[in-house]
């Protein structure tokens, strides 16, 4: 008898724990990919950033560039992006790492001129 009572905590337990919160995730998914609509910026499950162009039952159409447009499946929508998280074409500036602190253009090395005489990739001579 007590085994039984620990095989339905047991299942019980993985019911609430494991299964409930994956149909909440999944009804979620699902609804994220039912609201998708003409225009939305959104980026899918590989990380391409896009913008739905077309809709199809199971395709949608992603302007990624200017003129540059993809298909993908509907269920590799992975989110969409707010607006304000994205860069206009005069918001890109020059990267540079988190820690270089000396942006001075004159303080950057010289160019070493070309490549003749030094082994490539490969490990063989130029």
């Amino acid at each position: 008898m007590i085994v039984v009572v620990y095989l339905v905590v047991l299942v019980a337990g993985f019911f609430f724990l494991i299964v409930r919160p994956q149909r909440r995730q999944m009804a979620a998914r699902r609804a994220l990919i039912a609201s998708v609509g003409v225009g939305d910026r959104v980026v899918t499950s590989g990380g391409i950033h896009g913008i739905v162009r077309t809709l199809g039952d199971d395709s949608v159409e992603l302007e990624i560039a200017p003129a540059v447009v993809v298909t993908v499946a509907r269920g590799a929508i992975a989110g969409r992006v707010p607006d304000d998280d994205v860069l206009g074409p005069g918001d890109v500036g020059q990267l540079r790492s988190a820690d270089f602190e000396d942006d001075e253009p004159d303080h950057d090395l010289p160019d070493d001129g070309p490549d003749e005489g030094r082994p490539d990739a490969a490990g063989g001579a130029g």
